[in-house]
């Protein structure tokens, strides 16, 4: 058992992985529901849940704080403030869920499909 490990690296530097996160965090902002390996829908989840709780509170300092964890995108950021937090204003985290759905056929990894909860 392996303590006091909190990330995964998915055997990539730094800034890779904070890329990696940025854009499927995009990816699920925008489309709701997306399909990924299982360890990286993981890892998402617990991004996606700061970034919604940050967005309930429709402030400057939010919003500044959603641009920069989201590179500066202001699509996504709208749609957190106007759209997902009102729609979760009555809910105190556990806005998505993971489903598993099987194997990927090339390398057999797991496959898993994140969206949010209705």
């Amino acid at each position: 058992m392996i303590h006091k490990r909190n990330k995964r690296k998915f055997s990539r530097r730094t800034a890779h992985r904070t890329s990696l996160l940025r854009n499927l965090c995009k990816s699920l902002i925008n489309c709701e529901q997306i399909t990924t390996t299982l360890p990286k829908a993981k890892s998402l989840r617990s991004v996606v849940e700061k970034l919604i709780t940050a967005g309930k509170d429709n402030s400057l300092n939010s919003r500044r704080k959603l641009i920069s964890k989201l590179g500066g995108s202001l699509k996504e950021t709208d749609k957190i403030i106007n759209v997902l937090s009102p729609r979760f204003k009555e809910r105190n985290g556990g806005y998505t869920r993971v489903i598993k759905a099987g194997y990927r056929k090339g390398d057999c990894a797991p496959i898993a499909v994140i969206q949010f909860v209705a």
